[in-house]
């Protein structure tokens, strides 16, 4: 009985120190995001950089769907654009009461459209830009998954559904002013000018924050039986379906949170991008996504957040220097890292450097599968008790 509650203690002690070293690095990088950057960094810089944080808490959503349940979604463009509407439509309609928005006059508009009336509130708007994606989202999955549709099937169908929206919103032009967009740059918040540099500085800090809510709120559904289940379904959804669990459910629940997530991101993108148009529903932009999450590393979620930065640096710093053959480059570097790095560059750190540094150094190799049963008390109980005999 006490060599079962010193194992237990001991497990306790260590998910604590565990929890901590996380909390730390945590606070850690959000020091340097939120304090350090916006010191050292000019306006333009730390809004670009703030459109890639953005673009990294879509990267989480996808990991969500693709890196635990197995869900090649490359259709994820649309819910982005939904979030991004939804703060444009408020956005524009920031203008003394009875007003129209100037692209309604050049179409011959005389009366605002029925369902822009709600994104007058604010508080309307927030709840819209996350529901409304994650609606969709969860409309869209029951009907794929309720036919037991999955695998490239899956990948193709709301690729297909991308080009459905990517379609119609190009085509509304009496509505939501078509291939034009929606601009916000020229646009007042609480009577600020959205392009100001208090007010991104405000939307920068607000990207940060959303950030590492979500990517927390992604920890906490991963970390527990749902994040198990999620794996399990991934690996074989057969068996799990079996074992008396509505699969169907889970992956719709899962789809959606992942849509609302893309929602978020895309209101915080179009904000520092200044413009929502409906090229941000391109096929190319939804597979980039995804190329985010594999070369950050799938199933990490940390990779997600790693992989977009990089490749979004990288992208920048390309296309500055190199402005005729930059793509060729961004290729280059897509084909390297899915030949030599499969697991991405997280995967091949866990795997590879990490067991290599501490080779270096010394100490113990960790196993992979149950890395905390080397140094369980019990388990060295039992060893030496083997050695004496």
């Amino acid at each position: 009985m006490s060599s079962e509650l010193n194992t237990g203690v001991y497990k306790q002690k260590q998910r604590r120190q565990k929890r901590l070293i996380e909390a730390g690095i945590i606070i850690a990088i959000a020091f340097i995001l939120a304090v350090i950057l916006p010191a050292v960094l000019p306006a333009f810089r730390l809004r670009l950089f703030g459109r890639f944080l953005a673009l990294a808490i879509v990267a989480l959503g996808i990991d969500l769907i693709w890196g635990y349940t197995g869900l090649l979604s490359l259709g994820h463009g649309i819910f982005f654009a939904l979030g991004g509407y939804a703060i444009a439509m408020h956005l524009k309609l920031q203008i003394p009461e009875g007003q129209l928005p100037e692209f309604f006059t050049l179409y011959g508009v005389d009366k605002l459209p029925w369902f822009w009336q709600p994104f007058y509130s604010f508080p309307f708007t927030l709840i819209a830009l996350v529901v409304i994606p994650g609606v969709v989202a969860g409309l869209l999955g029951y009907l794929v998954f309720r036919n037991r549709i999955k695998g490239v099937y899956f990948s193709i169908l709301t690729q297909a559904a991308l080009l459905v929206f990517f379609n119609f919103f190009n085509g509304q032009q009496k509505l939501i002013n078509g291939t034009n967009g929606l601009k916000t740059d020229t646009e007042k918040i609480f009577d600020l000018l959205v392009s100001s540099s208090a007010v991104q500085r405000t939307f920068y800090i607000l990207t940060v924050i959303c950030l590492i809510l979500i990517y927390l709120l992604c920890r906490w559904l991963t970390s527990g039986r749902f994040g198990r289940l999620l794996i399990a379904i991934r690996d074989d959804e057969t068996r799990v379906r079996f074992s008396g669990y509505d699969t169907t459910g889970f992956k719709v629940l899962v789809f959606a949170i992942s849509g609302a997530i893309a929602g978020i991101a895309g209101a915080l993108y179009t904000v520092q991008t200044g413009i929502i148009t409906p090229t941000i529903m391109q096929v190319a932009f939804s597979i980039e996504m995804v190329i985010w999450v594999a070369v950050g590393g799938r199933g990490t979620l940390i990779g997600a957040i790693i992989g977009t930065l990089l490749v979004r640096l990288a992208q920048t710093f390309l296309s500055e220097r190199f402005p005729q053959v930059w793509l060729f480059f961004q290729g280059a570097l897509f084909l390297t890292v899915v030949t030599v790095l499969p697991n991405g560059i997280v995967g091949w750190f866990r795997d590879y450097a990490w067991i290599k540094a501490r080779s270096l150094f010394g100490l113990k190799q960790q196993l992979i599968t149950y890395p905390q049963i080397e140094e369980d008390p019990e388990i060295q109980r039992e060893r030496d008790q083997l050695t004496r005999k």
